[in-house]
């Protein structure tokens, strides 16, 4: 470890963050086994599933309040505030590092300092999941674990069916975004840095 290396993470956050993960993954894996699994060949029992399911559920958004007060009041909320000067210009620029910069070893157009660790991608996504995403998901999952709480219809649709069809979907969009996430996680010289540096609080100063 250098001594240039940049402190992002904080024990909270790398805490929450590994709590988080694994409960996401839970979910992600119990819904499919709940949606698509077979009677003959579940990929789970269906009551085991909605066990773990409601449970992880549960610590998600337990963990969920606890990062938005924790997130608070640190430093670490300026990171999901947007600058909107040039927005659009810098998300274009970051794209297009993503997509050919990269491979041609080109650097990165928005170096990681302790006052900007996302770069506008980044922070884009970042903000619509942990400010839109997480907490329609959060809703629609305590919505469906307690269906008395749902109105009963919604434009003619019923409220239990419309809020587990907008789960699912807010889950879907979320499970693409660990995809992705996990993918530009490894992109820097080293891929495998910067899941080290979750663990560790630390990002390697050659890799800014």
């Amino acid at each position: 470890m250098s001594k240039h290396d940049l402190y992002l993470y904080p024990v909270w956050l790398r805490i929450w963050h590994g709590i988080n993960a694994l409960g996401i993954l839970l979910l992600i894996f119990t819904g499919i086994s709940m949606q698509y699994g077979s009677i003959d060949y579940p990929l789970l029992p269906f009551k085991t599933s909605v066990v773990i399911h409601n449970v992880a559920g549960i610590v998600v958004a337990i963990g969920y309040v606890f990062f938005l007060i924790a997130n608070h009041f640190s430093n670490n909320e300026r990171q999901y505030i947007p600058n909107y000067k040039g927005f659009f210009d810098r998300i274009i620029t970051q794209a297009k590092y993503y997509i050919f910069g990269y491979f041609k070893g080109e650097p990165k157009p928005f170096p990681i300092t302790k006052e900007n660790k996302f770069n506008p991608l980044q922070r884009m996504s970042y903000i619509t999941l942990m400010y839109l995403l997480v907490p329609l998901v959060v809703i629609t999952g305590l919505g469906l674990l307690y269906p008395e709480v749902i109105v009963n219809k919604v434009f003619n649709m019923g409220g239990v069916m419309l809020t587990a069809v907008l789960h699912a979907t807010v889950g879907f969009f979320i499970s693409l975004f660990l995809i992705i996430h996990l993918y530009v996680a490894s992109i820097g010289k080293n891929p495998l840095r910067n899941y080290k540096s979750i663990l560790n609080g630390y990002h390697a100063a050659d890799d800014h």
